[in-house]
């Protein structure tokens, strides 16, 4: 069982950070909704048609935890896209509305991790995910895709925890794809091991997060060469 005082916590962060994001979605036109986003390849639609998809199908995660029958996020990764460049081709007013919804629709489902869980963890592409965790990943998504917008946001304005869920979120995925060994220190005082270690890297959190997410080494430091990482 999730403690409820933490889920109330991840919620309500997770309330500030999407109406954070929503604030700035509404106030692009219908031409800068189609300007390249800092996400290799997607649009700031694409972004926000990501995140309204996304908001839906993690509710699969809690359904898993909550159940214990195994879920899958998409049929496929065709389906996947083929879901989010349906939704980034709507107007733009509709698919705002579709983001504002899927986020409600997720924040409400989350309530049920407050009741009695099968499981502790489900998986993700490879990635463990505590049950526990499961808001904090969409905190992360948000977080990460907030600063894709390439706007006047920046993640120096995610609460200091939010930041924290997303280089959470980002470490999992250098795990599961095999990073360089690397030690990852933050100036918040927050460590992380992957592989062997061998490789110090240092920064703040925002510096890490930009790293990690989408391999901006402008802010970190390291003992050696910066590697190239796997995609998030």
């Amino acid at each position: 069982m999730i403690n409820s005082a933490r889920l109330h916590s991840d919620l309500s962060r997770l309330g500030r950070e999407t109406s954070m994001m929503l604030a700035t979605i509404e106030t692009l036109s219908a031409d800068e909704m189609t300007a390249p986003s800092l996400c290799g390849g997607w649009s700031r639609a694409d972004v926000i048609a990501h995140l309204a998809s996304n908001g839906r199908a993690i509710v699969k995660l809690i359904d898993w935890a909550t159940t214990g029958d195994e879920q899958q996020l998409y049929a496929s990764p065709e389906a996947r896209a083929q879901e989010i460049a349906a939704l980034a081709a709507l107007p733009r007013q509709e698919l705002v509305e579709k983001f504002r919804a899927s986020a409600e629709f997720f924040a409400e489902q989350s309530e049920r991790l407050t009741g009695r869980l099968a499981l502790d963890e489900v998986d993700l592409h490879g990635k463990v995910i505590p049950a526990t965790s499961i808001v904090a990943l969409r905190i992360a998504e948000i977080v990460v895709h907030h600063q894709d917008l390439d706007t006047a946001w920046t993640i120096a304005e995610a609460d200091p925890d939010s930041q924290l869920d997303a280089v959470e979120a980002a470490v999992r995925t250098m795990r599961a794809k095999n990073a360089p060994g690397m030690t990852l220190v933050t100036e918040e005082g927050d460590t992380w091991v992957i592989g062997d270690g061998a490789l110090r890297v240092e920064s703040d959190r925002e510096g890490m997060i930009e790293w990690l997410s989408r391999g901006q080494g402008r802010h970190v430091e390291a003992d050696g060469e910066l590697p190239v990482l796997p995609a998030w």
